[in-house]
């Protein structure tokens, strides 16, 4: 039986898991639970309630409908995507297999702006360790971030680079990292090189010499994994078509992720379309 992964339990991925779910696909609902609409106090101009209603409400009522109809939730966090014989989720749960992927994450509200790092990406600058840690073996890199994902991402590259740096840039860490790779918890000032990445430079005016700098900050979120498997984005939204399709067959997004109106409504109609043509593309 085709089945369809969805990533993430706001109100794009549930939508999109209540249609793929109607038409008769096996759906599977990844989430690290709450997303930002748990957070909203009061939603008043959203249709159907004459009165206001809680995020957290309004949430609770989506996911519950989506079981209602046969949905899967799994509590877990996604760290990877991946495609060999077809696609696949890695998460911290184990793997899970795909005939089509939906990304529903939301967007990031906060990103670092660390000079360096925008117009380095490709020359050195990776979102993605399993995709380039070939690019790097024997030399030195990083890996930006601190918690489960920084981990997958270092240990994709431990094997091949001749060292591997923790750069949590002033965050707390919430993995447990192997003793060998080195942690720097200064700030990062900026990303060093002209045309392909040479060092980065950290607050206490140290200067630590790497190849490469792999971004891995906080969880994978939609446009990190679209990365991945190198589907098209532009800045932090992921580009899809009217069939809420990226650049890759049988990987969709809606959302927060793809820009625009950042808002319950179009985040349901978005999953609405993602989740109602992927189900029709595994039916041909």
């Amino acid at each position: 039986m085709s089945n369809i992964v969805i990533i993430g339990s706001g109100p794009a991925g549930v939508s999109a898991a209540l249609y793929a779910a109607r038409a008769g696909v096996q759906t599977t609902v990844l989430t690290k639970g709450p997303g930002a609409l748990d957070r909203a106090e009061l939603i008043q101009n959203y249709y159907g309630f004459a009165e206001p209603i809680t995020g957290a409400e309004l949430e609770r009522r989506g996911i519950e409908g989506a079981k209602a109809v046969g949905v899967e939730f799994v509590t877990t966090e996604a760290v990877g995507l991946t495609y060999t014989d077809k696609l696949t989720v890695e998460t911290l749960a184990g793997d899970f297999p795909a005939d089509a992927v939906i990304l529903a994450t939301g967007a990031s509200r906060a990103a670092p702006r660390i000079p360096g790092l925008a117009g380095l990406e490709g020359h050195g600058v990776s979102y993605c360790a399993t995709c380039d840690a070939f690019f790097y073996r024997g030399r030195d890199v990083a890996v930006l971030g601190s918690g489960e994902y920084a981990l997958h991402e270092v240990q994709a590259l431990l094997p091949v680079a001749h060292s591997v740096t923790l750069l949590t840039n002033g965050a707390p860490l919430t993995a447990q990292f192997p003793p060998e790779v080195a942690v720097r918890t200064e700030a990062v000032e900026a990303i060093l090189g002209e045309e392909r990445v040479t060092g980065v430079q950290l607050k206490d005016g140290g200067t630590l010499e790497v190849s490469g700098v792999f971004v891995a900050l906080g969880v994978a979120g939609s446009t990190a994994l679209a990365r991945k498997l190198g589907a098209e984005v532009n800045g932090s939204r992921i580009v899809v078509d009217d069939h809420m399709q990226t650049s890759l067959p049988g990987l969709y997004a809606a959302g927060d992720c793809t820009g625009g109106l950042l808002q319950v409504a179009k985040a349901v109609y978005e999953g609405a379309v993602a989740g109602t043509e992927a189900a029709k593309a595994l039916r041909k």
